[in-house]
Protein backbone atom coordinates (compact mmCIF):
# COMPACT_ATOMS: atom_id res chain seq x y z
CA UNK A 1 0.00 0.00 0.00
CA UNK A 2 2.87 2.34 -0.24
CA UNK A 3 2.56 5.44 -2.36
CA UNK A 4 5.43 5.94 -4.85
CA UNK A 5 7.62 9.11 -5.31
CA UNK A 6 8.37 9.10 -9.22
CA UNK A 7 10.71 12.27 -8.50
CA UNK A 8 13.46 10.14 -7.43
CA UNK A 9 14.42 6.62 -8.22
CA UNK A 10 14.80 3.86 -11.13
CA UNK A 11 12.19 4.75 -13.98
CA UNK A 12 11.94 1.83 -15.81
CA UNK A 13 11.43 0.04 -12.39
CA UNK A 14 8.67 2.75 -11.60
CA UNK A 15 7.08 1.97 -15.06
CA UNK A 16 6.95 -1.19 -14.87
CA UNK A 17 5.64 -1.80 -11.28
CA UNK A 18 3.47 1.17 -11.52
CA UNK A 19 1.57 0.50 -14.90
CA UNK A 20 0.95 -3.43 -14.85
CA UNK A 21 -1.25 -3.26 -12.17
CA UNK A 22 -3.15 -0.66 -14.58
CA UNK A 23 -3.08 -2.73 -17.00
CA UNK A 24 -4.38 -5.87 -14.84
CA UNK A 25 -6.71 -3.41 -13.38
CA UNK A 26 -7.90 -2.32 -16.65
CA UNK A 27 -8.01 -6.14 -17.92
CA UNK A 28 -10.12 -7.17 -14.59
CA UNK A 29 -12.68 -3.95 -16.10
CA UNK A 30 -12.82 -5.70 -19.73
CA UNK A 31 -13.78 -9.06 -17.51
CA UNK A 32 -16.47 -7.44 -16.17
CA UNK A 33 -18.63 -6.35 -18.60
CA UNK A 34 -17.55 -9.75 -20.66
CA UNK A 35 -19.13 -11.85 -17.63
CA UNK A 36 -22.03 -9.77 -17.03
CA UNK A 37 -22.71 -9.99 -20.76
CA UNK A 38 -21.63 -14.27 -20.79
CA UNK A 39 -24.36 -14.99 -17.24
CA UNK A 40 -27.32 -12.74 -19.54
CA UNK A 41 -26.95 -13.78 -22.80
CA UNK A 42 -27.07 -17.81 -21.94
CA UNK A 43 -29.86 -17.60 -18.61
CA UNK A 44 -32.25 -15.18 -19.97
CA UNK A 45 -31.67 -15.34 -24.11
CA UNK A 46 -30.82 -13.15 -27.10
CA UNK A 47 -33.46 -10.59 -26.55
CA UNK A 48 -31.74 -9.74 -22.21
CA UNK A 49 -28.46 -9.72 -23.70
CA UNK A 50 -29.68 -6.92 -26.48
CA UNK A 51 -31.45 -4.87 -23.86
CA UNK A 52 -27.88 -4.97 -21.64
CA UNK A 53 -25.81 -4.03 -24.82
CA UNK A 54 -28.65 -0.90 -25.28
CA UNK A 55 -28.76 0.31 -21.65
CA UNK A 56 -24.89 -0.20 -21.31
CA UNK A 57 -24.46 2.39 -24.19
CA UNK A 58 -26.49 4.63 -22.66
CA UNK A 59 -24.48 4.39 -19.38
CA UNK A 60 -21.46 5.08 -20.98
CA UNK A 61 -22.43 7.81 -23.21
CA UNK A 62 -24.29 9.83 -20.66
CA UNK A 63 -21.62 9.09 -17.75
CA UNK A 64 -18.32 9.90 -20.66
CA UNK A 65 -18.41 13.49 -19.40
CA UNK A 66 -18.01 12.78 -16.06
CA UNK A 67 -15.74 10.48 -16.39
CA UNK A 68 -13.61 12.95 -17.92
CA UNK A 69 -13.83 15.19 -15.09
CA UNK A 70 -12.40 12.74 -13.02
CA UNK A 71 -9.51 11.98 -15.26
CA UNK A 72 -8.57 15.74 -14.09
CA UNK A 73 -7.98 14.33 -10.57
CA UNK A 74 -4.59 12.71 -11.80
CA UNK A 75 -3.06 15.87 -13.17
CA UNK A 76 -3.84 17.60 -10.55
CA UNK A 77 -3.47 15.49 -7.50
CA UNK A 78 -0.21 14.51 -8.82
CA UNK A 79 1.14 17.78 -9.20
CA UNK A 80 0.31 18.75 -5.69
CA UNK A 81 1.92 15.18 -4.52
CA UNK A 82 4.79 16.36 -6.64
CA UNK A 83 5.19 19.68 -4.63
CA UNK A 84 4.49 17.73 -1.29
CA UNK A 85 2.32 20.21 -0.35
CA UNK A 86 0.28 17.35 1.98
CA UNK A 87 -2.48 20.70 3.33
CA UNK A 88 -3.91 21.61 0.09
CA UNK A 89 -3.47 17.93 -1.70
CA UNK A 90 -6.25 17.09 1.44
CA UNK A 91 -7.93 20.28 0.12
CA UNK A 92 -8.18 19.33 -3.32
CA UNK A 93 -9.42 15.73 -2.52
CA UNK A 94 -12.28 17.38 -0.83
CA UNK A 95 -13.17 19.53 -3.30
CA UNK A 96 -13.21 16.70 -5.94
CA UNK A 97 -15.14 14.28 -3.55
CA UNK A 98 -17.99 17.22 -3.24
CA UNK A 99 -18.08 18.44 -6.98
CA UNK A 100 -17.87 14.54 -8.50
CA UNK A 101 -20.00 13.49 -5.71
CA UNK A 102 -22.80 15.84 -6.74
CA UNK A 103 -22.68 15.35 -10.44
CA UNK A 104 -23.17 11.31 -9.40
CA UNK A 105 -25.91 12.13 -7.50
CA UNK A 106 -28.02 14.50 -9.71
CA UNK A 107 -27.22 12.40 -12.79
CA UNK A 108 -28.29 9.55 -10.45
CA UNK A 109 -31.49 10.96 -10.55
CA UNK A 110 -32.22 12.35 -13.74
CA UNK A 111 -31.08 9.16 -15.18
CA UNK A 112 -33.79 7.30 -13.32
CA UNK A 113 -36.97 9.42 -14.36
CA UNK A 114 -35.86 9.33 -18.03
CA UNK A 115 -34.64 6.15 -18.31
CA UNK A 116 -37.35 4.85 -20.44
CA UNK A 117 -37.39 8.45 -22.29
CA UNK A 118 -33.84 8.12 -23.63
CA UNK A 119 -34.63 4.65 -24.71
CA UNK A 120 -37.81 5.09 -26.55
CA UNK A 121 -35.24 8.19 -28.25
CA UNK A 122 -33.14 5.30 -29.15
CA UNK A 123 -35.49 3.92 -31.20
CA UNK A 124 -35.13 0.75 -28.45
CA UNK A 125 -37.53 -1.98 -30.00
CA UNK A 126 -41.17 -2.50 -28.01
CA UNK A 127 -39.84 -6.15 -26.92
CA UNK A 128 -37.05 -4.68 -24.97
CA UNK A 129 -37.97 -1.33 -23.40
CA UNK A 130 -39.57 -2.86 -20.63
CA UNK A 131 -36.60 -4.56 -19.24
CA UNK A 132 -34.08 -2.10 -20.99
CA UNK A 133 -35.80 0.65 -18.59
CA UNK A 134 -35.51 -1.63 -15.54
CA UNK A 135 -31.90 -2.85 -15.88
CA UNK A 136 -30.70 1.35 -16.49
CA UNK A 137 -32.93 2.53 -13.61
CA UNK A 138 -31.23 0.52 -10.86
CA UNK A 139 -27.66 1.08 -12.66
CA UNK A 140 -28.50 4.37 -12.61
CA UNK A 141 -29.21 4.37 -8.65
CA UNK A 142 -26.15 2.78 -8.20
CA UNK A 143 -24.21 5.40 -9.90
CA UNK A 144 -22.62 6.76 -6.81
CA UNK A 145 -20.79 3.73 -6.22
CA UNK A 146 -19.43 3.21 -9.90
CA UNK A 147 -17.72 6.70 -9.15
CA UNK A 148 -17.21 6.62 -5.77
CA UNK A 149 -14.66 3.55 -6.21
CA UNK A 150 -12.83 4.41 -9.64
CA UNK A 151 -12.50 7.96 -8.42
CA UNK A 152 -11.01 6.43 -5.02
CA UNK A 153 -8.55 4.39 -7.26
CA UNK A 154 -7.60 7.32 -9.44
CA UNK A 155 -6.72 9.30 -6.13
CA UNK A 156 -4.58 6.10 -5.37
CA UNK A 157 -2.75 6.34 -8.62
CA UNK A 158 -2.26 9.54 -8.35
CA UNK A 159 -0.07 9.67 -5.08
CA UNK A 160 1.64 6.85 -6.66
CA UNK A 161 0.01 3.54 -5.71
CA UNK A 162 -1.83 1.64 -8.79
CA UNK A 163 -1.68 -2.08 -6.70
CA UNK A 164 -4.75 -1.00 -3.83
CA UNK A 165 -7.31 0.07 -6.90
CA UNK A 166 -6.47 -3.07 -8.35
CA UNK A 167 -8.22 -4.96 -5.32
CA UNK A 168 -10.92 -2.98 -5.54
CA UNK A 169 -11.84 -4.22 -9.25
CA UNK A 170 -10.79 -7.71 -8.04
CA UNK A 171 -13.50 -7.67 -5.49
CA UNK A 172 -15.84 -6.25 -7.84
CA UNK A 173 -15.56 -8.99 -10.53
CA UNK A 174 -15.52 -11.97 -8.32
CA UNK A 175 -18.47 -10.46 -6.60
CA UNK A 176 -20.60 -9.84 -9.94
CA UNK A 177 -19.41 -13.34 -11.48
CA UNK A 178 -20.67 -15.07 -7.94
CA UNK A 179 -23.85 -13.14 -7.58
CA UNK A 180 -25.07 -13.10 -11.42
CA UNK A 181 -26.59 -16.38 -11.72
CA UNK A 182 -27.47 -16.25 -8.23
CA UNK A 183 -29.76 -13.23 -8.70
CA UNK A 184 -30.48 -14.08 -12.12
CA UNK A 185 -31.52 -17.94 -12.18
CA UNK A 186 -31.64 -18.73 -8.13
CA UNK A 187 -33.58 -15.68 -7.34
CA UNK A 188 -34.95 -15.73 -10.33
CA UNK A 189 -35.23 -11.82 -10.72
CA UNK A 190 -34.53 -11.46 -14.42
CA UNK A 191 -32.73 -9.11 -16.26
CA UNK A 192 -33.66 -7.03 -12.58
CA UNK A 193 -31.06 -9.47 -10.64
CA UNK A 194 -27.90 -8.80 -13.59
CA UNK A 195 -28.37 -4.93 -12.34
CA UNK A 196 -28.39 -5.60 -8.95
CA UNK A 197 -25.58 -7.97 -9.03
CA UNK A 198 -23.62 -5.11 -10.36
CA UNK A 199 -24.44 -2.24 -8.09
CA UNK A 200 -24.05 -4.79 -4.73
CA UNK A 201 -20.38 -5.58 -6.24
CA UNK A 202 -19.57 -2.27 -6.69
CA UNK A 203 -20.74 -0.76 -3.82
CA UNK A 204 -19.10 -3.22 -1.67
CA UNK A 205 -15.73 -2.45 -3.88
CA UNK A 206 -16.44 1.63 -3.26
CA UNK A 207 -17.29 0.73 0.74
CA UNK A 208 -13.59 -1.68 0.81
CA UNK A 209 -12.23 1.31 -1.02
CA UNK A 210 -13.25 3.67 1.69
CA UNK A 211 -12.40 1.42 4.74
CA UNK A 212 -8.88 0.86 3.25
CA UNK A 213 -8.44 4.51 2.68
CA UNK A 214 -9.44 5.78 6.02
CA UNK A 215 -8.19 2.74 7.98
CA UNK A 216 -4.65 2.90 6.83
CA UNK A 217 -4.74 6.56 6.36
CA UNK A 218 -3.69 6.54 2.90
CA UNK A 219 -5.73 9.12 1.39
CA UNK A 220 -6.35 12.30 3.26
CA UNK A 221 -10.15 12.22 2.81
CA UNK A 222 -12.28 14.67 5.42
CA UNK A 223 -15.84 15.01 5.95
CA UNK A 224 -16.79 17.15 3.13
CA UNK A 225 -17.11 20.97 3.32
CA UNK A 226 -17.67 23.18 0.45
CA UNK A 227 -15.06 23.80 -1.60
CA UNK A 228 -12.92 26.62 -2.37
CA UNK A 229 -13.82 29.15 -5.23
CA UNK A 230 -10.31 28.40 -7.10
CA UNK A 231 -10.39 24.57 -6.57
CA UNK A 232 -13.98 24.75 -8.53
CA UNK A 233 -12.39 26.87 -10.92
CA UNK A 234 -9.39 24.65 -11.45
CA UNK A 235 -11.14 21.48 -11.42
CA UNK A 236 -13.56 22.62 -14.03
CA UNK A 237 -11.08 24.53 -16.22
CA UNK A 238 -9.00 20.73 -15.96
CA UNK A 239 -12.27 18.97 -16.00
CA UNK A 240 -14.34 20.45 -18.73
CA UNK A 241 -11.74 19.82 -21.46
CA UNK A 242 -11.49 15.98 -20.17
CA UNK A 243 -14.97 15.52 -20.23
CA UNK A 244 -15.47 16.79 -23.61
CA UNK A 245 -12.85 14.68 -24.86
CA UNK A 246 -14.99 11.28 -23.82
CA UNK A 247 -17.73 12.96 -25.71
CA UNK A 248 -16.02 13.42 -28.86
CA UNK A 249 -14.95 10.10 -28.91
CA UNK A 250 -18.01 8.77 -28.00
CA UNK A 251 -19.30 10.75 -30.91
CA UNK A 252 -16.26 10.06 -33.64
CA UNK A 253 -16.98 6.53 -32.77
CA UNK A 254 -20.93 6.92 -33.72
CA UNK A 255 -19.95 8.68 -37.00
CA UNK A 256 -17.05 5.89 -38.09
CA UNK A 257 -19.69 3.36 -37.21
CA UNK A 258 -22.04 4.85 -40.43
CA UNK A 259 -18.99 4.13 -42.29
CA UNK A 260 -19.35 0.78 -41.79
CA UNK A 261 -22.79 0.11 -42.09
CA UNK A 262 -22.53 1.26 -45.40
CA UNK A 263 -21.33 -1.76 -46.17
CA UNK A 264 -24.18 -4.26 -44.57
CA UNK A 265 -24.66 -6.20 -41.54
CA UNK A 266 -22.05 -8.49 -42.34
CA UNK A 267 -19.55 -5.98 -42.34
CA UNK A 268 -20.94 -4.62 -38.63
CA UNK A 269 -20.55 -7.90 -37.33
CA UNK A 270 -17.34 -8.55 -37.92
CA UNK A 271 -16.30 -5.00 -37.06
CA UNK A 272 -17.61 -5.11 -33.91
CA UNK A 273 -16.28 -8.53 -33.13
CA UNK A 274 -12.77 -6.93 -34.45
CA UNK A 275 -13.29 -3.98 -31.72
CA UNK A 276 -13.21 -6.08 -28.73
CA UNK A 277 -9.79 -7.56 -29.95
CA UNK A 278 -9.05 -4.15 -30.42
CA UNK A 279 -10.32 -3.02 -26.86
CA UNK A 280 -7.61 -6.14 -25.66
CA UNK A 281 -4.75 -4.79 -27.96
CA UNK A 282 -4.93 -0.93 -26.69
CA UNK A 283 -4.90 -2.25 -22.55
CA UNK A 284 -1.23 -1.37 -22.55
CA UNK A 285 -0.98 1.80 -24.41
CA UNK A 286 -4.10 2.78 -21.84
CA UNK A 287 -2.10 1.71 -18.79
CA UNK A 288 1.10 3.04 -20.13
CA UNK A 289 -0.77 6.78 -20.91
CA UNK A 290 -1.96 6.87 -17.39
CA UNK A 291 1.11 5.50 -16.03
CA UNK A 292 2.75 8.90 -17.36
CA UNK A 293 -0.44 11.24 -16.01
CA UNK A 294 0.94 10.60 -12.84
CA UNK A 295 4.75 10.11 -13.38
CA UNK A 296 4.97 13.20 -15.34
CA UNK A 297 2.58 15.22 -13.10
CA UNK A 298 4.94 14.51 -9.93
CA UNK A 299 7.85 15.68 -11.71
CA UNK A 300 6.42 18.76 -13.70
CA UNK A 301 5.54 19.79 -10.32
CA UNK A 302 9.19 19.19 -8.59
CA UNK A 303 10.79 21.30 -11.88
CA UNK A 304 12.57 17.60 -13.15
CA UNK A 305 12.67 17.93 -16.48
CA UNK A 306 15.03 15.76 -17.12
CA UNK A 307 12.91 13.24 -15.71
CA UNK A 308 10.15 14.02 -17.35
CA UNK A 309 11.91 13.57 -20.80
CA UNK A 310 13.12 10.05 -19.21
CA UNK A 311 9.92 9.18 -18.47
CA UNK A 312 8.55 9.73 -21.83
CA UNK A 313 11.36 8.22 -23.83
CA UNK A 314 11.03 4.94 -21.48
CA UNK A 315 7.24 5.21 -21.84
CA UNK A 316 7.44 5.23 -25.76
CA UNK A 317 10.02 2.44 -26.29
CA UNK A 318 7.72 0.21 -23.64
CA UNK A 319 4.59 0.90 -25.94
CA UNK A 320 6.45 0.33 -29.24
CA UNK A 321 7.87 -3.10 -28.01
CA UNK A 322 4.32 -4.22 -26.01
CA UNK A 323 2.32 -3.36 -29.33
CA UNK A 324 4.57 -5.06 -31.73
CA UNK A 325 4.34 -7.97 -29.57
CA UNK A 326 0.52 -7.54 -29.65
CA UNK A 327 0.47 -7.05 -33.32
CA UNK A 328 2.43 -10.13 -34.18
CA UNK A 329 0.20 -12.18 -31.94
CA UNK A 330 -2.89 -10.76 -33.03
CA UNK A 331 -1.81 -11.44 -36.56
CA UNK A 332 -1.60 -15.02 -36.31
CA UNK A 333 -4.68 -15.51 -33.70
CA UNK A 334 -6.53 -13.18 -35.75
CA UNK A 335 -9.05 -16.03 -37.33
CA UNK A 336 -9.01 -17.53 -33.86
CA UNK A 337 -10.20 -14.35 -31.89
CA UNK A 338 -12.66 -13.02 -34.24
CA UNK A 339 -14.81 -16.66 -34.22
CA UNK A 340 -14.60 -16.37 -30.34
CA UNK A 341 -17.56 -13.87 -31.08
CA UNK A 342 -19.13 -14.59 -33.97
CA UNK A 343 -19.31 -17.98 -36.49
CA UNK A 344 -20.76 -15.93 -39.88
CA UNK A 345 -18.26 -16.77 -42.46
CA UNK A 346 -18.67 -13.48 -44.44
CA UNK A 347 -18.70 -11.58 -41.03
CA UNK A 348 -15.38 -13.73 -39.80
CA UNK A 349 -13.60 -12.42 -43.27
CA UNK A 350 -14.12 -9.02 -42.32
CA UNK A 351 -13.29 -8.80 -38.86
CA UNK A 352 -10.19 -10.91 -39.55
CA UNK A 353 -9.06 -8.80 -42.23
CA UNK A 354 -9.31 -5.47 -40.54
CA UNK A 355 -7.64 -7.16 -37.55
CA UNK A 356 -4.97 -8.24 -39.76
CA UNK A 357 -4.38 -5.05 -41.27
CA UNK A 358 -5.03 -2.13 -38.25
CA UNK A 359 -2.99 -4.43 -35.81
CA UNK A 360 0.65 -3.00 -36.97
CA UNK A 361 -0.73 0.67 -36.91
CA UNK A 362 -1.42 0.13 -33.07
CA UNK A 363 2.15 1.32 -31.83
CA UNK A 364 1.16 4.88 -33.15
CA UNK A 365 -2.02 5.15 -31.39
CA UNK A 366 -0.54 3.94 -28.39
CA UNK A 367 2.14 7.18 -29.06
CA UNK A 368 -0.51 9.25 -28.91
CA UNK A 369 -1.41 7.77 -25.44
CA UNK A 370 2.02 8.38 -24.09
CA UNK A 371 2.94 11.81 -25.49
CA UNK A 372 -0.72 13.12 -24.93
CA UNK A 373 -0.33 11.84 -21.18
CA UNK A 374 2.79 14.04 -20.55
CA UNK A 375 1.52 17.03 -22.12
CA UNK A 376 -1.95 16.25 -20.02
CA UNK A 377 -0.12 16.18 -16.58
CA UNK A 378 1.64 19.72 -16.82
CA UNK A 379 -2.41 20.86 -16.91
CA UNK A 380 -2.48 21.65 -20.94
CA UNK A 381 -6.16 19.74 -20.79
CA UNK A 382 -7.47 21.77 -23.71
CA UNK A 383 -4.54 21.49 -25.74
CA UNK A 384 -4.76 17.66 -25.56
CA UNK A 385 -9.05 18.58 -26.24
CA UNK A 386 -7.79 19.88 -29.63
CA UNK A 387 -5.57 16.99 -30.74
CA UNK A 388 -8.24 14.94 -29.72
CA UNK A 389 -10.66 16.76 -32.33
CA UNK A 390 -8.07 16.46 -34.93
CA UNK A 391 -7.60 13.16 -34.09
CA UNK A 392 -10.96 11.75 -34.54
CA UNK A 393 -12.76 14.29 -36.77
CA UNK A 394 -10.03 16.30 -38.92
CA UNK A 395 -7.79 12.51 -39.73
CA UNK A 396 -10.31 9.52 -38.79
CA UNK A 397 -13.77 9.43 -39.89
CA UNK A 398 -12.12 11.44 -43.17
CA UNK A 399 -9.87 9.37 -43.69
CA UNK A 400 -11.64 6.11 -43.12
CA UNK A 401 -14.85 7.67 -45.66
CA UNK A 402 -12.23 8.65 -48.16
CA UNK A 403 -10.08 4.89 -47.83
CA UNK A 404 -13.41 2.68 -47.78
CA UNK A 405 -14.70 4.80 -51.07
CA UNK A 406 -11.45 4.11 -52.65
CA UNK A 407 -10.38 0.75 -51.71
CA UNK A 408 -13.49 -1.16 -50.16
CA UNK A 409 -13.81 -2.79 -46.99
CA UNK A 410 -10.27 -3.28 -47.03
CA UNK A 411 -9.97 0.65 -46.90
CA UNK A 412 -11.66 0.77 -43.41
CA UNK A 413 -8.76 -0.82 -41.29
CA UNK A 414 -6.21 1.51 -44.02
CA UNK A 415 -8.03 4.75 -43.14
CA UNK A 416 -8.00 4.12 -39.43
CA UNK A 417 -4.52 3.26 -39.53
CA UNK A 418 -3.56 6.25 -41.39
CA UNK A 419 -4.89 8.87 -39.09
CA UNK A 420 -3.51 6.74 -36.47
CA UNK A 421 0.11 7.73 -37.78
CA UNK A 422 -1.04 11.13 -38.93
CA UNK A 423 -2.51 11.90 -35.51
CA UNK A 424 0.74 10.73 -33.71
CA UNK A 425 3.03 12.98 -35.57
CA UNK A 426 0.33 15.92 -34.46
CA UNK A 427 0.87 14.33 -30.69
CA UNK A 428 5.00 14.25 -30.92
CA UNK A 429 4.82 17.61 -33.03
CA UNK A 430 3.04 19.27 -30.06
CA UNK A 431 4.86 17.32 -27.25
CA UNK A 432 8.26 18.72 -28.91
CA UNK A 433 7.68 21.98 -29.98
CA UNK A 434 3.98 23.06 -27.62
CA UNK A 435 3.93 25.69 -24.86
CA UNK A 436 3.16 22.63 -22.41
CA UNK A 437 6.21 23.17 -20.01
CA UNK A 438 4.99 26.43 -19.79
CA UNK A 439 1.91 25.58 -17.72
CA UNK A 440 1.55 26.61 -14.26
CA UNK A 441 -1.57 25.20 -12.73
CA UNK A 442 -1.32 26.77 -8.92
CA UNK A 443 0.20 30.05 -9.99
CA UNK A 444 -2.65 31.80 -9.04
CA UNK A 445 -2.70 29.76 -5.62
CA UNK A 446 0.85 30.43 -4.97
CA UNK A 447 0.52 34.31 -5.59
CA UNK A 448 -2.31 34.36 -2.80
CA UNK A 449 -0.21 32.81 -0.54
Amino acid sequence: MKQQDFTNGNIWRQLLTFSIPILVTNLLQVSYQFIDSLWVGNLLGANALGAVALSSTVIFTVLSFIIGVNNATLTILSQLKGKDDPARLKSYVNAFTVILGSMAIILGVTGYIFSENILTLLGTPASMIEEAASYLQINFLGILFLFGYNFIGTVFRAVGNSKTPLRFVLIAVILNTVLDPLFIYTFNWGIEGAAYATIVAQGTAFFYGLFVSLYHRLIPFSVPTLPKKEEVSLILKQGIPSGMQMTIMSAGMAAIMSVITAFGSDAVAGFGAAQRLDSLIMLPAHALGTAVNSMAGQNIAAGKWQRVRQITKYATLLNLATMIVAAIFIFIFADWGIRMFISDEASVRFGTEYVKIIAFFFPFLGFNFVWNGVVRASGAAFQVLILNIISFWVLRYPLTYWFSDLLGEKGIAVGMGVSFVISSIFAFAYYRFGKWRKRELFEKESVDV
